[in-house]
């Protein structure tokens, strides 16, 4: 789950099927009790129906973990982001940055660090589109040490700069989850 229109599908699902959560939040699910093997059946398909995976592999689970830390520190933290993104992750999930990295580089196939990068250009191509901060200002907000910088790093991603995307930007745009 990426968003908050997620929660609501999954909290929905699990309504439906009379599952009681005393949790919903990014990626995890918390029940009151050990819902009946035909129940997380039946919900596993829905969910999967809707595009969304039941996950009871802890290496897994862990991964979708660091997404959703990382999605939620780029896209829904209001405060500019010169986090420490190593340090966020180790004290959040109370392991250490070096097996948290080469676990997700070895599950995904992409280093946590790239993973990031793509998730901030993600943000910059939102906020270019709704044209509202200029390009200093969006690099302030993602942390980044300067425009140059995060000019570099949206043609490296996108192969247009960010000028050339504000004109023909609208449909480059993907979905958080296919980042």
């Amino acid at each position: 789950m990426v968003c908050n229109r997620c929660i609501l599908v999954v909290e929905q699902e699990l309504q439906k099927l009379d599952i009681e959560s005393c949790k919903v939040t990014l990626g995890e699910v918390e029940t009151t009790g050990v819902p009946a093997k035909e129940k997380l059946e039946q919900l596993e398909k829905n969910l999967y129906a809707l595009g969304f995976e039941m996950l009871d592999n802890s290496k897994q689970q862990l991964i979708e973990k660091i997404k959703n830390i990382i999605i939620q520190q780029v896209h829904h933290t209001q405060e500019e982001n010169n986090h420490n993104f190593s340090d966020i992750l180790s004290k959040s999930l109370h392991k250490d940055y070096s097996y948290l990295s080469s676990l997700f580089s070895e599950v995904e196939g992409i280093t946590i660090e790239k993973y990031i990068i793509h998730q901030k250009i993600e943000k910059v191509k939102e906020l270019i589109i709704y044209d509202e901060l200029n390009l200093s200002e969006i690099a302030y907000k993602l942390g980044y040490s300067s425009v140059a910088h995060l000019s570099t790093q949206f043609k490296k991603v996108t192969g247009l700069t960010p000028t050339h995307f504000k004109t023909v930007g609208q449909n480059r745009r993907k979905p958080l989850d296919k980042v």
